[in-house]
């Protein structure tokens, strides 16, 4: 599996941007999506998730109700809509892959990071 990430940028505090997850390779939908970022100094953190088939996403209390995350199952892509970011959200973004039946945030799979700078 094979993850492709993209969508950063600069943006303005108050402002959007959406993140890509492209994913390629052999049954996707065995994993769980997820988004995680990592700023300067800072632990990762989780962001928010979702499964390809089933259920709704699940958000981190820090960004619930700001952003968004979606999928095309067909597209076989996920998505992640940011509004009203602060500048507390800069971070580079990772979209990563936990395999349903491995062990809860034990990521198999990454994607390259991708950077989100919002300024105040």
């Amino acid at each position: 599996v094979q993850l492709q990430a993209s969508g950063g940028g600069v943006v303005q505090a108050g402002g959007s941007l959406r993140l890509s997850c492209a994913v390629s390779g052999r049954a996707p939908s065995l994993y769980t999506m997820s988004w995680l970022r990592q700023a300067p100094g800072k632990e990762r953190e989780f962001v928010g998730s979702v499964r390809w088939n089933v259920g709704s996403p699940y958000y981190a209390d820090s960004v619930k109700g700001r952003f968004t995350i979606s999928r095309d199952n067909a597209k076989k892509t996920i998505y992640l809509q940011m509004d009203n970011l602060k500048p507390e959200d800069t971070a580079v973004y990772y979209c990563a892959a936990e395999h349903r039946a491995g062990v809860p945030g034990k990521y198999a799979f990454w994607g390259q990071g991708t950077q989100v700078t919002v300024s105040s």
